[in-house]
Parts: structure tokens; sequence; C-alpha cells
């Protein structure tokens, strides 16, 4: 999910579409949350880890 963030944020920023940079930043967010529970341990939708 960290992955397809920076992808779709970096071809929004060279394509200049707005709304591939705004979905690339949800996708990094929400990538970086999942990342950051599953790094310390808490389970989140019975994985314990998104990587």
């Amino acid at each position: 999910m960290l992955v397809a963030g920076v992808v779709l944020l970096l071809l929004g920023w060279l394509l200049h579409v707005g709304i591939l940079q705004t979905l690339g930043i949800i996708l990094l967010v929400v990538g970086a949350v999942l990342y950051l529970l599953g790094a310390v341990g808490r389970p989140v939708a019975g994985r314990r880890h998104y990587w």
C-alpha cells in the first residue's frame, strides 16, 4: 500500500493530475498507519503484519 501510494503520488505530480496526488497521499497515510500498528504487534483485522 505504501508503494502504491508513492507511485500514485509521483504520477499525479508528474502528470499534474490532482486526483492521483490525493489518492497517493491517502494510500500513504493508511499504509503508514497499518505498518505502524503491525510493527508494534497490534493485530488489525486479524493480521499481525502488513508487510
